[in-house]
Formats: structure tokens, sequence, C-alpha cells
């Protein structure tokens, strides 16, 4: 793979609330032990596909956070440069956090769960200001304004959100040729891979981002997507998809 303008994508290992079938959103939850594993062989596919990086992105959230950790770990590469932000935390679930999403099905019907969980432009209702769901009261994002904090988002807005990280921050990095890894969560991965590879918004609906795979770029001149892959083996790549498509039955 050319190393120019290369950017590699991959979610975090499996969560607790992966794990428990729950919305996680903006909670901060463990990797599991499995989660980790995931994380630490996300890390030799990337050493064994002989890819190397200079600088690497993360969220706030610790799920991401360890994932990174585990996989440049299994990379040799800890001594890497790691910047971490909000903006690249997950899409922020409002009144679903905390929900299991088998009883939301229950309560509100799948359509109205997949139209929260999937679809581009719908948000689930929105956290009061008083509820501890609204990320004020976390000293991470105390420095924040009520504008810039999500009481409740939907796709379109979490790209609001990263699009402004990734033009100011990321993408100078790799127009400098940097070499950039980003691990992040399943709707602020989704965000990037809207924009990256023209996605329209009907098919981003039905796009599932499987844990600890790596998504590998080559950008173009343009630095939009001149190759994408997953990288690892099919039948584990095929199979995470399915466990997230599955999530709510």
């Amino acid at each position: 793979m050319a190393t120019d303008y290369q950017l590699v994508l991959v979610r975090h290992g499996e969560s607790e609330w992966n794990k428990k079938n729950l919305f996680t959103g903006w909670r901060d939850v463990r990797l599991t032990e499995d989660g980790e594993a995931e994380a630490r062989a996300a890390g030799g596919v990337l050493r064994e596909a002989g890819l190397e990086f200079d600088v690497c992105y993360t969220s706030l959230l610790g799920r991401a956070i360890k994932t990174l950790w585990l996989a440049l770990e299994e990379m040799d590469a800890m001594w890497l440069p790691v910047i971490k932000h909000w903006r690249l935390n997950e899409r922020h679930y409002g009144a679903l956090q905390g929900k299991n999403k088998a009883d939301s099905v229950a309560e509100f019907g799948k359509a109205q769960v997949d139209i929260w969980r999937r679809s581009y432009a719908t948000p689930p209702p929105p956290v009061d200001l008083s509820s501890p769901e609204y990320p004020k009261g976390d000293p991470r994002y105390a420095h924040l304004s009520d504008a810039d904090l999500p009481r409740s988002e939907s796709l379109k807005d979490v790209l609001a959100r990263v699009m402004p990280y990734w033009e100011q921050t990321i993408l100078p990095d790799l127009k400098a040729g940097k070499r950039v890894l980003i691990a992040a969560h399943g709707n602020s991965l989704r965000a990037l891979i809207k924009h990256l590879e023209s996605v329209d918004d009907e098919e981003i609906a039905g796009m599932n981002v499987p844990t600890a795979i790596p998504r590998a770029y080559v950008l173009d001149a343009s630095f939009k997507a001149a190759e994408a892959r997953y990288l690892g083996d099919p039948d584990v790549i095929a199979r995470r998809m399915a466990a997230v498509k599955a999530q709510t039955g």
C-alpha cells in the first residue's frame, strides 16, 4: 500500500455495554476481555500489513483510548503521539443512553428504534439539561459551552461535530504526509466514512462498522478515498458486521 495520504480507521473493541446490548453513547464504559483481545488483534493485523504511523487520534472515551493503547502495544509503537478530542466521541444517544436495545424495540417498535439508531438525520429524544446523561458535569467537558454539548444526536449531527476537527486538525497532518491512525466509535467513524467515501444518506443507514477491524485508506489529492478496505480475516469481518446489525433483532 502506498504511504502517501495513508489513513486507517478502527472502531473500539467490544465494550461491556456492547455485550449487554445497551445504548452507550457518551457513557464511559470499559472493554470486555474479548474487546481487549480484539484490540490486540487489530494491532497484529496492522503490523502484519506492514503499516506504520506518525500520529494517532482518539476520543475522550476510555473504550477507544484503551483500544488504541492495546493496538499500539501489539505493534510495538506505543511511543507514537496520541491526540484525544471530544469531537471524536461516539454519538450521544439522548434519552436512549443506558437502555437495552431489545427492550427499546419492545417499548417503541423496531421501525422507530431503527430510525433513531440508523437513520442519517433523526436523533433520539433529547435529555434534559438536569439529566445525568447531559455531559456538562463531567470534567472532560466542563470547559465546553452548552452550544457544543449534545443532548441527543443524529448521524448528521455527528458529522457536523466531527468535520471541523477533521478539517482543522487531522487533515493538515495528512497534507503534511503524516500517516494517521484514528481509533474511535461506530458513529463518529460512520461520519468520517460518509465523508471520505461520498456515501449517500440512505446507504449510510445500512452501514455496520465492525468492532476492532481496521479500515485502511489511500486518499487521493482531494483527500477522498482512492482505496478503502477492511483488513483481516473476511470471516471475522463478516461475523462482527453481522453482530452489529443484529443488535436490535
